[in-house]
C-alpha cells in the first residue's frame, strides 16, 4: 500500500518538475512506465540541475557581468532542494523495500 503512495508522489513530483499540468499528469500516470527509467530520468534531471547551478556559480565567481547573484542563489537553492527531495524519495523506497522483505509469508 505504501509503495503505491510513494509512486504516486513521485509521479506528481515529476509532473511538477517537468511543468506538466495536473490534468495531463493523471493521464500520463495511468500509462505504464518502466520504474528503472523513471528513477534514472529523475536522477539525471537532479544531476543536470546541480551541474547548471555549479556552472552558473563558477561564472559569477569568474566575474561574468551577465550573471546575477540572485539567479545564482535561486538555482543553487533549487538544485539543493531537488537533491534533498530525491534523497527523501530514496529513503522512502528503501524503507518500503525493507518492510516488504521483512514480511512473513
Amino acid at each position: 500500500m505504501q509503495i503505491q503512495q510513494v509512486l504516486s508522489e513521485m509521479r506528481a513530483l515529476q509532473a511538477r518538475a517537468s511543468g506538466i499540468a495536473p490534468e495531463h499528469a493523471a493521464v500520463s500516470a495511468a500509462q505504464p512506465s518502466d520504474f528503472a527509467n523513471l528513477m534514472k530520468n529523475s536522477i539525471d534531471h537532479v544531476a543536470t540541475m546541480q551541474n547548471q547551478a555549479t556552472a552558473l556559480a563558477n561564472s559569477y565567481e569568474a566575474g561574468d557581468k551577465s550573471v546575477d547573484i540572485t539567479r545564482v542563489m535561486l538555482e543553487v537553492q533549487k538544485a539543493g532542494l531537488a537533491f534533498h527531495a530525491m534523497t527523501e524519495v530514496r529513503n522512502k523506497l528503501v524503507d518500503a523495500y525493507t518492510q516488504v522483505m521483512n514480511m512473513q509469508v
